[in-house]
């Protein structure tokens, strides 16, 4: 894993969405550049779609959700689309597991004001959606909770 640079991050904000407010809602669009390393951290009401490239969907998205009283992260990959093989599919899973823990830091790190405001949040679960046509890939794990990743800037 690339260790996380806070230079190297840009932030954007839409639809209203300032850098502390709302907290549902909220939605995350995390994209980068394979050619210079950076991040692109998009925080609006809706993903922003318009920053995904169709052709590769290695960005990493995320909104926080509710159940009941508890807050949770829920975050979404594209691990493959339809026609690709199985071994594509399984190297794509394996860079998404690999390199989950930097784009989460970017996240929590690119909404630190917010995590400022709401400290509670940094305890709640982290649910990544990894999506696959193959069922073996096609999986919900729990990535811890943002504490784990607000000490490594």
């Amino acid at each position: 894993m690339n260790k996380f640079n806070p230079e190297r991050l840009s932030v954007e904000y839409r639809d209203g969405v300032t850098a502390t407010d709302p907290v549902i809602s909220r939605h995350h669009t995390l994209t980068h550049s394979d050619d210079t390393g950076e991040l692109f951290l998009t925080i609006g009401t809706q993903f922003a779609w318009d920053k995904v490239n169709i052709d590769m969907r290695d960005e990493v998205i995320g909104e926080w959700k509710t159940n009941g009283h508890c807050i949770y992260y829920n975050a979404y990959v594209m691990v493959n689309k339809e026609g690709q093989d199985f071994n594509t599919a399984m190297r794509r899973y394996e860079v998404f597991r690999r390199e989950l823990p930097l784009a989460l830091t970017a996240i929590r790190y690119g909404d630190r004001f917010l995590f400022n405001v709401y400290p509670a949040l940094d305890n709640g679960l982290i649910i990544v959606n990894f999506i696959s046509t193959y069922p073996q890939l096609y999986k919900q794990e729990i990535f811890g909770t943002f504490s784990s990743f607000s000490n490594s800037f």
